[in-house]
């Protein structure tokens, strides 16, 4: 009946020869809330409502509207989201739903034409007083999934092609439902279907990604992403094994009173490759029954020796460490993977900062001897900053100042927190306290600079932080997480930080899942729906957003081991790699986590 209605008052109203595309069945809005989901708070804005009478439609939102994950939603190009009444009947008939209200799929028009297959990116339409342009199909958001009780949803709304699209204000004014729709101007020749697919389907045709990157309209984030798909790869090679090979430990000795290195080559036939400086190798220990495999990741100390790989490791409370130091000597094997991780010194020529603390020395340690390894030209300044307790914990000292002399031109700034008597200032360090941006500001370090930073969590936190606001884009500060990767979990309301643990009543036999970056291991249990929803249960940092398949964002390394899927990805991930957000482990698996 309100279809009926409002297609009369439109006919009712034509505007003077502008065609009339579609109209505006309802306006949905609604305010972020706190939604509790699977244990944990969701702060979202996915619940949209229909509101009546006229409203104000500004630049980044309608009036009464909001979003709770303002990284993933809103903003200039996500002002106004669009879905169709067509595609309404479509999943109430797929779904077996009875209809729906607007408003539930997020969207904040819905509207009676403009289909994803026919609009295009740039296509301009004027409703009531606001003039919109559409810049970019609907996010692959778990939300969506969340509102319709269907997890499935995000996967489902890419692969049968009906995403909805997003529009920026051009012109802000009212508009009411019951309006007429009409076509100001046509965009490019890219619909919105045609431009989802490219990003989130298997097809990736060169000619049409190069057509849909110069649509000036596209929002930012979605031009940058097709293109990173034309740019070639900046190392599209794999491991160079897979799995675990035997080595032998050629040498182990001590740095200091607490950090142990060992040297590792080939036990026979062809030698280690070569390894990038940054990279970590996994090392899977076998204590004597009954005690269980060990699996653990270490940084790379120093690759520069062809056929060699070095790796220290500090003394500290865990099972692994405690084994490699007691236990491990010289003429031992061990079990290793091949060197893995994008943490590498790039060949560009900017300045080099290297800022590290504590252990975290120790892939950067591995940078510096792969610089005194190439030839002399051109030569790159380079600043040294690492941050100790004092000299008895600063492992590697001399060998870091033999290598800067080789370079020449490398600046050093070595802090102690807690020096003793014994240590020399000036000799053995240079400040006493911490490492702050005042400091390396003081050295002259210049903007344009590439920053690799590793550490503690929370010194990389506050370092990342304090480079931002002293102007340091994000794309010139490189870093590595000792205990994985930078979680993404969009729009979690986070509780209390907690290291990585075993679940809660956690299964004591079955199939064994490793997260090597975290340290842990843990049996697999079948109450969980993936691998990621045990990730979560044991608080490993991991990366989503559709937890369908769809965005890759939780695209994982897989060490060694095999799993299956729940629900097929619509794109498969890169070789040696898999997406934990639909698949199970179906034999022991370790995984870079």
């Amino acid at each position: 009946m309100f279809f009926a209605e409002s297609h009369d008052k439109i006919l009712a109203n034509p505007p003077d020869e502008v065609p009339i595309v579609a109209m505006l069945i309802s306006v949905n809005v609604g305010l972020p809330k706190d939604v509790p989901w699977q244990g944990q708070v969701i702060h979202t804005g996915v619940w949209k409502a229909p509101i009546g009478g006229p409203v104000m439609v500004r630049r980044l939102n309608i009036d009464g509207d909001g979003q709770g994950d303002l990284a993933g939603h809103g903003g200039e190009h996500r002002a106004v989201m669009v879905y169709q009444v067509d595609s309404y009947r479509y999943w109430e008939a797929f779904l077996g739903r009875p209809p729906m209200e607007w408003g539930s799929f997020g969207e904040n028009l819905t509207v009676d034409g403009l289909p994803d297959t026919e609009v295009c990116i740039g296509d301009r339409f004027r409703i009531g007083e606001a003039l919109l342009e559409v810049t970019q199909p609907r996010v692959t958001c778990y939300r969506v999934g969340l509102r319709m009780q269907e997890p499935r949803m995000p996967s489902l709304l890419v692969s049968h092609k009906r995403p909805g699209f997003y529009c920026r204000v051009i012109e802000e004014g009212r508009i009411e439902a019951g309006e007429a729709i009409t076509r100001e101007r046509s965009g490019s020749d890219v619909s919105v279907t045609e431009i989802d697919a490219l990003l989130y389907l298997n097809a990736h045709p060169r000619d049409a990604l190069e057509r849909a990157v110069k649509v000036p309209a596209l929002s930012t984030a979605w031009r940058e992403s097709l293109a990173s798909m034309l740019a070639p790869a900046a190392s599209s090679e794999g491991p160079a094994w897979s799995g675990f090979r035997d080595v032998l430990v050629r040498s182990a000795r001590m740095e200091n009173a607490t950090v142990r290195s060992f040297v590792l080559e080939a036990t026979e036939g062809q030698p280690l490759p070569p390894a990038r400086a940054g990279q970590f190798i996994v090392v899977r220990l076998t204590p004597p029954p009954p005690q269980a495999p060990l699996v653990r990741s270490y940084s790379l100390s120093d690759a520069s020796t062809p056929g060699h790989y070095r790796f220290s490791v500090r003394r500290a409370g865990g099972e692994g460490s405690a084994y490699l130091h007691t236990q491990v000597k010289e003429g031992d094997r061990l079990s290793i993977s091949a060197p893995r991780g994008s943490f590498c010194l790039e060949t560009d020529d900017h300045p080099l900062v290297f800022w590290s603390a504590g252990i975290g020395i120790t892939p950067v340690l591995a940078m510096l001897h792969e610089l005194a390894a190439r030839p002399a030209s051109p030569l790159r300044k380079v600043y040294w900053v690492h941050g100790a307790r004092s000299g008895d914990e600063n492992a590697f000292a001399a060998e870091v100042d033999g290598l800067l002399k080789q370079l020449g031109s490398a600046v050093r700034l070595i802090a102690f927190s807690q020096p003793h008597a014994a240590d020399n200032m000036g000799r053995d360090y240079d400040v006493q306290g911490r490492i702050t941006m005042a400091l390396l500001q003081g050295l002259g370090v210049p903007i344009n600079a590439h920053v690799y930073l590793c550490g503690p969590t929370v010194f990389m936190e506050e370092a990342r932080t304090s480079l931002r606001a002293a102007g340091f884009a994000d794309a010139s500060i490189s870093s590595e997480l000792f205990g994985g990767v930078e979680a993404l979990r969009p729009g979690l309301v986070d509780p209390l930080s907690r290291p990585p643990h075993p679940p809660g009543n956690a299964a004591t036999e079955g199939t064994l899942v490793t997260f090597v970056r975290s340290g842990l291991t843990v049996h697999w249990d079948a109450r969980y729906a993936s691998l990621l929803e045990l990730a979560e249960a044991c608080n490993v940092p991991v990366r989503w957003a559709c937890r369908s398949g769809v965005c890759h964002n939780c695209e994982t390394s897989m060490v060694d081991g095999g799993v299956s899927y729940v629900t097929e990805p619509l794109q498969a991930p890169a070789e040696g790699r898999i997406l934990i957000c639909c698949s199970l482990p179906s034999s022991d698996v370790e995984l870079e986590l």
